[in-house]
Protein backbone atom coordinates (compact mmCIF):
# COMPACT_ATOMS: atom_id res chain seq x y z
CA UNK A 1 0.00 0.00 0.00
CA UNK A 2 1.26 3.50 -0.70
CA UNK A 3 0.35 6.95 0.59
CA UNK A 4 0.74 10.33 -1.05
CA UNK A 5 2.52 13.07 0.88
CA UNK A 6 3.28 16.69 0.02
CA UNK A 7 6.72 18.17 0.39
CA UNK A 8 8.10 21.55 -0.56
CA UNK A 9 9.96 21.92 -3.84
CA UNK A 10 13.22 22.31 -1.91
CA UNK A 11 12.68 19.04 -0.03
CA UNK A 12 11.69 17.26 -3.23
CA UNK A 13 14.92 18.41 -4.89
CA UNK A 14 16.95 17.19 -1.90
CA UNK A 15 15.26 13.80 -2.00
CA UNK A 16 15.69 13.61 -5.77
CA UNK A 17 19.45 14.23 -5.45
CA UNK A 18 19.74 11.67 -2.64
CA UNK A 19 17.74 8.88 -4.23
CA UNK A 20 19.77 7.95 -7.30
CA UNK A 21 18.13 4.74 -8.56
CA UNK A 22 16.27 4.14 -5.28
CA UNK A 23 12.66 5.10 -4.54
CA UNK A 24 11.78 8.01 -2.30
CA UNK A 25 10.44 5.49 0.22
CA UNK A 26 13.82 3.74 0.30
CA UNK A 27 15.66 7.03 0.89
CA UNK A 28 13.39 7.95 3.79
CA UNK A 29 13.37 4.42 5.26
CA UNK A 30 17.16 4.10 5.04
CA UNK A 31 17.59 7.41 6.85
CA UNK A 32 15.16 6.42 9.59
CA UNK A 33 16.76 2.97 10.02
CA UNK A 34 20.14 4.65 10.55
CA UNK A 35 18.68 6.43 13.57
CA UNK A 36 17.75 9.57 11.72
CA UNK A 37 14.51 11.41 12.20
CA UNK A 38 11.99 12.31 9.53
CA UNK A 39 12.97 15.95 10.13
CA UNK A 40 16.49 15.06 8.98
CA UNK A 41 15.05 14.07 5.62
CA UNK A 42 12.33 16.69 5.44
CA UNK A 43 14.50 19.70 6.19
CA UNK A 44 13.94 20.71 9.78
CA UNK A 45 15.52 24.08 10.42
CA UNK A 46 14.87 25.31 6.88
CA UNK A 47 13.33 28.52 8.24
CA UNK A 48 15.24 31.01 10.34
CA UNK A 49 13.75 31.84 13.75
CA UNK A 50 12.00 35.05 12.64
CA UNK A 51 10.45 33.46 9.56
CA UNK A 52 9.39 30.44 11.62
CA UNK A 53 7.53 32.69 14.07
CA UNK A 54 5.86 34.60 11.22
CA UNK A 55 4.74 31.36 9.55
CA UNK A 56 3.56 29.92 12.87
CA UNK A 57 1.51 33.05 13.59
CA UNK A 58 0.01 33.07 10.09
CA UNK A 59 -0.93 29.38 10.25
CA UNK A 60 -2.55 29.99 13.63
CA UNK A 61 -4.55 32.92 12.25
CA UNK A 62 -5.63 30.95 9.18
CA UNK A 63 -6.69 28.06 11.40
CA UNK A 64 -8.77 30.37 13.58
CA UNK A 65 -10.39 31.93 10.51
CA UNK A 66 -11.21 28.50 9.08
CA UNK A 67 -12.74 27.39 12.37
CA UNK A 68 -14.86 30.56 12.50
CA UNK A 69 -16.04 29.89 8.93
CA UNK A 70 -17.11 26.39 9.93
CA UNK A 71 -18.98 27.68 12.97
CA UNK A 72 -20.75 30.34 10.90
CA UNK A 73 -21.75 27.74 8.31
CA UNK A 74 -23.36 25.51 10.93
Amino acid sequence: MSKNISVSDAVYEMLEREKGDRSFSEVIRDNLEKGGRIADVAGEGVLDADTYEEVKDEVGKLSEDAFEDVEEGS
